[in-house]
């Protein structure tokens, strides 16, 4: 059965780095659009070069987020303009868009609109309550947007268990139940990661989610060059945001040293796959 790896990435255990845009306009810090797609365009590029597999366009800095209800049609138009910009730039080289908080109808849109080629999504099933607010589960109202604007051929990567929240309401569901319940509600992929930005997930619930669904699974928090090689084996592609950026902070440039490094360390990973086989 094909899956979203096979259909987007043409090496195995791909990784994907995050895009940090600049805020959006209206929001706090906001520098001006066209400073932000070339910032966004140079990252891109970088990446590029250094042999990441993908990217992730992402509006990490409209922060602190608000809720899809709330932010108005410039968030949109904003992500629009940079994902055009970033995928133009890169070629082939597969992209995703990411629009917080829970604007997972508007990264399809986005995605549409610009070419890109998936989507990550959050809280696609089970309502939980975040650091931004209630995530409400929405994978129903997301997949009819999606068939409703044409938007089919974009899988979505979906978060389990999303980190900075609260899963008290959860409490009495493991890790694999909440896996198994995000693949039936059609996600393409998982992503599993730690509790906060930066921190790996555990072993042992990598190890439930893959014995609980037969979706590809993405780590999406945690990795870097020192502990890549404990987790290699445990997933099938990595989304990579802090561990690129200078001092391991989301939020610095990226860091040409760190992704030549973790690159480095994917390529010799993948070198042992290929003397096992």
């Amino acid at each position: 059965m094909s899956t979203v790896l096979d259909r987007l990435f043409k090496r195995p255990k791909p990784v994907i780095a995050m895009i940090h845009t600049g805020p959006s306009p209206g929001v706090p810090g906001c520098c001006g659009v066209q400073c932000a797609v070339e910032r966004a365009v140079a990252e891109a590029r970088l990446f590029a070069e250094l042999g990441v597999d993908g990217l992730v366009v992402e509006n990490m800095h409209d922060f602190p987020c608000v809720h899809e209800r709330d932010f108005g049609p410039e968030v949109a138009a904003f992500m629009t303009r940079v994902a055009c910009s970033v995928k133009r730039h890169v070629g082939r080289m597969p992209v995703g868009v990411q629009v917080l908080f829970q604007g997972n109808r508007t990264a399809i849109a986005v995605a549409h609109a610009s070419g890109c080629d998936f989507i990550r999504a959050e809280g696609w099933t089970h309502a939980h309550v975040s650091d931004k607010g209630i995530a409400e589960a929405c994978a129903g109202d997301v997949l009819r947007y999606r068939k409703a604007i044409g938007a089919d051929r974009i899988p979505v990567l979906a978060d389990v268990q999303k980190k900075h929240a609260s899963h008290t309401w959860t409490a009495d569901l493991t890790i694999a139940d909440l896996a198994s319940s995000t693949q039936q509600h059609r996600a393409d992929a998982l992503v599993v990661t730690g509790t906060t930005t930066g921190s790996a997930p555990l072993r042992d619930e990598l190890v439930e989610v893959s014995e609980a669904t037969g979706l590809p699974i993405f780590i999406g928090s945690g990795l870097n060059a020192d502990n890549f090689t404990d987790y290699v084996d445990l997933a099938d592609g990595f989304i990579i945001g802090s561990a690129f950026k200078e001092n391991g902070d989301w939020s610095a440039p990226v860091c040409e040293t760190r992704v030549r490094q973790l690159v480095g360390a994917v390529e010799y990973s993948r070198g042992q796959e290929v003397g096992r086989a």
